[in-house]
């Protein structure tokens, strides 16, 4: 993703490899990616991508004889169909510069897709925090359990630092320190727990998703529970219990997790759609 892409841009200017940042500096209809969108290259490697296929190909090649020759920043303009082949439609023009402090100064960090607060390290747990590590998200990952937390992804990797573990007793306090709009996943190893955690999310009332791990039977006898102490029914209608997208079968941790973290993409997009929509209204 986009973070880590500057985040590799960082390290290499750090270390003093020489790279060169080729950037969507316009797109237009039907494009692979959106304008700003940055890709690294260097000598051997690719972080990031402007759209994959033929168009970063030829990106590719045009930095790496930046990078043996002239490094002078520059421009290229793609017609996606008739000069690559590909079945976009659409434009896109790509910048080159050489990798410098100056370049790395004007490339902004990406803003969080979301601020997730997840509770629970189980397995369900584990399987979600490794899919979000490799997202542009900020999770702080809670439980009461600190031997639960692995030291690495299912996947064998360490967890980037937009993991943040966090192991405390009343894991319930933790949801007054979420900043307002916060999405949370409540999947912890104990009912009662799920329960205190779920009410205080719904109390603060300022939640952008609020997902709770079980059945619909779970979902029904939380609900009365919440009634009977006296949350609105229309904050209560906005938990989603049973969590993940529909459609998608299968118990397995893994497929869970699949399920759980596209839906909260769906909620992400959904609330960009929305704050768009309204700064197009008031322009």
């Amino acid at each position: 993703m986009d973070l880590h892409t500057r985040q590799a841009a960082q390290a290499a200017l750090t270390e003093g490899r020489r790279a060169i940042v080729v950037e969507v500096t316009e797109a237009l209809g039907s494009a692979p990616r959106e304008r700003g969108t940055r890709m690294l290259v260097t000598r051997d490697a690719t972080i990031g991508t402007v759209g994959g296929g033929h168009l970063e190909l030829k990106a590719i090649a045009t930095a790496r004889a930046m990078l043996e020759g002239d490094a002078a920043p520059r421009s290229e303009h793609f017609p996606l169909g008739p000069a690559l082949g590909q079945c976009c439609g659409g434009a896109v023009t790509l910048g080159f510069e050489a990798l410098t402090p100056e370049s790395l100064a004007r490339w902004p960090e990406p803003a969080p897709l979301f601020h997730l607060q997840l509770y629970g390290a189980g397995h369900v747990g584990r399987a979600i925090a490794s899919l979000l590590a490799t997202l542009d998200a900020r999770v702080d990952w809670i439980d009461e359990r600190e031997e639960e937390f692995p030291s690495v992804t299912v996947l064998g990797a360490p967890w980037p630092a937009h993991i943040r573990k966090t192991c405390v007793d009343a894991v319930e306090g933790e949801v007054r320190l979420a900043p307002a709009g916060a999405f949370y996943l409540v999947l912890t190893h104990n009912h009662d727990l799920d329960l205190r955690i779920t009410e205080a999310i719904l109390r603060r009332g300022d939640f952008g998703f609020l997902g709770l791990i079980g059945s619909k039977t779970k979902r029904a006898r939380f609900v009365h529970r919440f009634e009977r102490r006296g949350i609105a029914a229309a904050t209560i209608a906005r938990m989603t219990c049973p969590i993940g997208v529909e459609g998608v079968s299968g118990k397995e941790p893994e497929v869970l997790a699949l399920a759980a973290v596209a839906q909260l993409l769906q909620a992400a997009s959904r609330r960009e759609s929305i704050a768009g929509a309204a700064a197009a209204a008031t322009a």
